[in-house]
C-alpha cells in the first residue's frame, strides 16, 4: 500500500498527451517530481510548462522510446537528477489497423518499437534502479505501470499488429509482477488495459518516423481507421478518469486496471474457448451489426 506521493519521482513516457499527461497532472497536484518523456516537441513543452506552473520539479525529455540508446540516456539523466524513480509509467503507444497480412514490415517495426520495446526498455532500465533503492532504504516503495489495452486480452479482427503488441505487454507485466514478488516486497507492478478512450492514439500517425513511413493505406486499413475513430469518439470514459483509476490502483497494489470492466465478458468467452479447446468465439456476438458491416465492407 502506497499512501504518500508527495516528493516522490515519476517517469512518464507518452507524458505529453492522453493517459501520460493526465497522470502527470495528478502527480503534480500531489507534489511529485515529474519526468515527462515524449516525441512530440511542442506538446512536451506545453506539458512541461503546465507542470512547472503547478510548482513541482519537472524534467522534460524528447525521447524515442523504441531506441535503446535514447532510453539508456534518459535513465542516466533521471538517476543523476532525482536518483531512482519511485514510479514508472511505460505509457507511450501508437496504433494501426488492417488485415494482419496487409501490414508492412514498417508497420510491424513501428508498433513493436513503441508499444513493446518502449515498455521493455522502461522495465529493463528502471527496475534494477528501483530494486537497488529498495535495498538501500527499507521505507522505499516503487511501482511500475505498463499500458497495454483490452486488445491485450482479446483478439479483435482487423487490428492484428496492435493486438500482438498489447498481448505482449500484458504477458511481460504479469511476469514482471511475479518476478518482483520473488525478490522484493517494496516494488510492484500493474498493467493498464483501457478500452476505447479518447487519448489521441487513433491519430498516432502524426508521430510516425520518416524511415518507417506508411505505405498507401489498404481498404482494410481505411475501414479500421474509420471504425476506430468512431469508437473512440463515442467513448464516455475520459483519459483523466482512467488516470485516477491508475493512481487508485497503485495505492491499493491492484494489478489489473480496466477502464471498461464490462468488456471483460468478451475476455471470459475467449478464455472459456481456450480452456475447452473450442475455436475462437465470434468477436461480434454482442454487436452482430458491426460484424455484418465489417464483412460487407471488406468483401466489397
Amino acid at each position: 500500500m502506497i499512501a504518500n506521493f508527495k516528493g516522490k519521482t515519476a517517469v512518464l513516457t507518452g507524458g505529453a498527451s492522453g493517459f501520460g499527461l493526465e497522470c502527470a497532472r495528478i502527480g503534480a497536484s500531489l507534489g511529485m517530481n515529474l519526468v515527462l518523456v515524449d516525441v512530440q516537441k511542442d506538446a512536451l513543452k506545453a506539458a512541461h510548462d503546465e507542470m512547472k506552473a503547478m510548482g513541482v520539479r519537472v524534467m522534460a525529455k524528447r525521447v524515442d522510446v523504441s531506441s535503446a540508446q535514447e532510453m539508456e540516456a534518459l535513465a542516466q539523466a533521471v538517476h543523476a537528477e532525482f536518483g531512482a524513480p519511485h514510479f514508472v509509467f511505460n505509457n507511450a503507444g501508437v496504433g494501426a489497423g488492417g488485415l494482419v497480412w496487409e501490414n508492412t514490415v514498417q508497420d510491424w517495426e513501428w508498433l513493436l518499437g513503441v508499444n513493446l520495446w518502449g515498455v521493455i526498455h522502461g522495465v529493463r532500465l528502471f527496475t534494477p534502479m528501483m530494486l537497488e533503492a529498495a535495498k538501500q532504504d527499507p521505507h522505499y516503495q516503487g511501482h511500475i505501470v505498463n499500458t497495454a489495452s483490452m486488445a491485450g486480452l482479446l483478439t479483435p479482427p482487423n487490428m492484428g499488429v496492435y493486438n500482438v503488441t498489447k498481448h505482449a505487454v500484458v504477458s511481460l507485466t504479469e511476469t514482471l509482477y511475479q518476478d518482483l514478488k520473488l525478490v522484493s516486497e517494496q516494488v510492484s507492478a500493474s498493467v493498464l488495459c483501457p478500452y476505447f478512450v479518447p487519448t489521441g492514439i487513433n491519430q498516432s500517425e502524426r508521430n510516425r518516423p520518416g524511415h518507417l513511413a506508411a505505405a498507401q493505406p489498404t481498404q482494410s486499413q481505411l475501414i479500421g481507421q474509420a471504425m476506430s475513430d468512431k469508437a473512440v469518439g463515442s467513448g464516455k470514459v475520459s483519459a483523466a478518469q482512467v488516470a485516477q483509476m491508475v493512481f487508485d490502483a497503485i495505492q491499493a497494489d491492484q494489478f489489473y486496471i480496466y477502464s471498461h470492466p464490462k468488456a471483460l465478458g468478451n475476455a471470459q468467452t475467449r478464455f472459456d474457448a481456450i480452456v475447452h479447446g473450442h475455436n475462437p468465439p465470434d468477436p461480434f456476438a454482442e454487436r452482430p451489426d458491426i460484424g455484418v458491416q465489417l464483412r460487407q465492407a471488406l468483401r466489397g
